[in-house]
């Protein structure tokens, strides 16, 4: 391996951080072009499967990273308090920010359908996004920060997945339709009617649009946040 190879493959131990193109060509002095080089033989020395590590290319940096053959031993090693797992309202608050960034909180809460305060709080608190300016109307506006893209494997924001791709059918929207107005049904404690049956003909001198309870079915509650 070249000295600049071994230089750069040292660095890459050293920080915690993915380490940029541009900060290692500084460190190392050298011009663009033999800094590319050198990363190219760094990444053909650690190619998949001949090591325990690989060059990887993560948040517009460099980084050495255990394989993922070697990611139950380490943690086994390793072993400590995991980080909690998102919960469900951060997961969607995340994926706003993720896709519409930068997003303000009453656009956040808008889509939702909940306040995202709490969700945000804590996303902030994981470094998992940052505050980003204001908007005209003097809102706090909110972005991913790297640390987003290491966690979740991507090198920049063009990586996240093409939300066209979950974009149901007339076929499949039908059927969602069906299933989630059959849930609210069970939820309310009402019986799904039953089409074309004896039930659905009126008895006599009862309006069929009038309910016979003579009372609207309850609604549920919108859901909390956390």
């Amino acid at each position: 391996m070249e000295p600049l190879s071994r230089t750069v493959e040292a660095l890459l131990f050293l920080s915690a951080e993915p380490v940029t193109e541009s900060e290692l060509a500084e460190a190392c002095e050298c011009e663009p072009e033999d800094l590319g080089a050198a990363l190219e033989e760094l990444r053909a020395a650690y190619a998949p499967g001949a090591r325990g590590l690989e060059v990887r290319e993560l948040a517009g940096g460099w980084t050495l990273a255990t394989t993922a053959e070697s990611e139950a031993a380490a943690r086994r090693l390793l072993a400590k308090p995991r980080t909690p797992p998102l919960s469900p309202a951060q997961a969607e608050t995340l994926a706003i920010v993720a896709y519409l960034q930068p997003v303000s909180r009453p656009e956040i809460t808008r889509i939702r359908g909940v306040s995202a305060d709490s969700a945000a709080g804590t996303l902030l608190e994981r470094g998992l996004i940052e505050e980003s300016g204001r908007s005209p109307f003097g809102a706090v506006l909110y972005r991913t920060t790297p640390l987003f893209l290491r966690l979740f494997g991507m090198v920049s924001l063009d990586d996240l997945p093409d939300v066209a791709e979950w974009d149901p059918s007339p076929e499949e929207e039908a059927d969602l339709r069906e299933r989630l107005l059959r849930a609210g049904e069970a939820r309310a404690g009402a019986q799904p009617a039953t089409q074309g049956g004896p039930e659905d003909e009126p008895v006599d001198g009862e309006d069929p649009g009038d309910d016979p309870a003579g009372e609207e079915p309850p609604h549920d509650e919108p859901p909390a946040d956390d």
